[in-house]
């Protein structure tokens, strides 16, 4: 590992270690994503990223099926995510982000095309966009792809929720509903700031009926955008990722989030959510059969490891 090129990056303050590891030659168990992301004695970060070649994953453990997936469907580099536990994750939408920078910056891709990256999560297909804002950094816009809300297919519809969850913090137990981003969500909607503000996500949210590989939970909030365009709307939120605890921003919890507050809403409801983060604002387009997620992605150094064992 230490012979790799690490890299330290972030999307709304979610930030990643990144590995550039094209052939897949560098050790990255359990043990090296959490030495790498500890905050204290390594460099830090809500996960890790490797830069690999699909190709080079095809053989590899947990990902063979979705690297050959990849790699049939003409994505060259696959994103190979790992919490910062070491637990491996389907996909991060904040996360693609980033790893689409890296690849832009080190002219890996053309940032005038398509850039397509492959994640456990299936294929995503990455574009640059303006910063909304004007500014001269350029954000990503993400096609997620396909999601499932399965409370709106079923009997569970007209009760808007399929859960409870209890948070410390929060005054009761709330009812909430799952959302499938290729990786699992339940989402809290929460009467007030105050409440949201008050929530310890530093503690794992107790979800019933507990989903069968865990779950990404977000509270939220819905604001009034400001506007008097009812394809718009505006939320607050903060997130417990499965695995790392509260973070900073998570994409696919920014689509969830929006997906749920426009299940809420009814079929009327908002498509073009603006969802603000403590890490910042990001963009969710809402469509009947994908979402797509944009915002900004910074690298914001290079590191050079160190062989503790001798030093060098």
């Amino acid at each position: 590992m230490s012979t790799a090129r690490v890299t330290k990056g972030h999307g709304s303050a979610n930030d990643f270690v990144l590995i550039d590891d094209p052939h897949a030659d560098a050790r990255l168990d359990a043990e090296a994503v959490r030495e790498l992301t500890d905050r204290r004695r390594g460099i830090g970060g809500d996960g890790v990223i490797r830069v690999v070649r699909s190709s080079a994953l095809m053989d590899g453990e947990h990902t063979a099926d979705h690297a050959g997936a990849a790699a049939a469907a003409g994505a060259e580099w696959f994103m190979d995510y790992r919490n910062a536990d070491g637990s491996i994750s389907e996909m991060c939408g904040n996360g693609v982000r980033v790893f689409a920078h890296y690849l832009v910056e080190n002219g890996l891709v053309d940032a005038s095309a398509p850039i397509l990256v492959g994640t456990r999560g299936g294929m995503k297909t990455v574009t640059v966009v303006p910063d909304p804002a004007g500014g001269p950094a350029p954000w990503y816009r993400v096609d997620m792809g396909a999601w499932d809300l399965p409370a709106a297919r079923t009997g569970d519809a007209e009760l808007g929720a399929d859960s409870i969850v209890t948070t410390r913090g929060t005054d009761v137990a709330r009812p909430a509903v799952s959302v499938d981003m290729g990786n699992p969500h339940t989402v809290v909607a929460l009467p007030s700031l105050h409440e949201l503000i008050s929530a310890d996500l530093g503690t794992v949210p107790d979800v019933d009926p507990v989903p069968p590989h865990g779950t990404n939970v977000e509270f939220i909030v819905v604001d009034a955008d400001g506007d008097d365009d009812p394809r718009t709307g505006r939320l607050r939120m903060r997130v417990h990722e499965r695995g790392v605890g509260e973070t900073m921003a998570c994409g696919t919890g920014a689509c969830a989030a929006a997906l749920a507050a426009r299940f809420w809403a009814g079929h009327e409801g908002p498509v073009d959510w603006t969802v603000d983060q403590p890490g910042g604002p990001v963009r969710v387009e809402i469509e009947p059969d994908r979402v797509f997620l944009s915002g900004p992605a910074v690298l914001v150094a290079e590191v050079s490891l160190l062989d503790t064992a001798t030093g060098d």
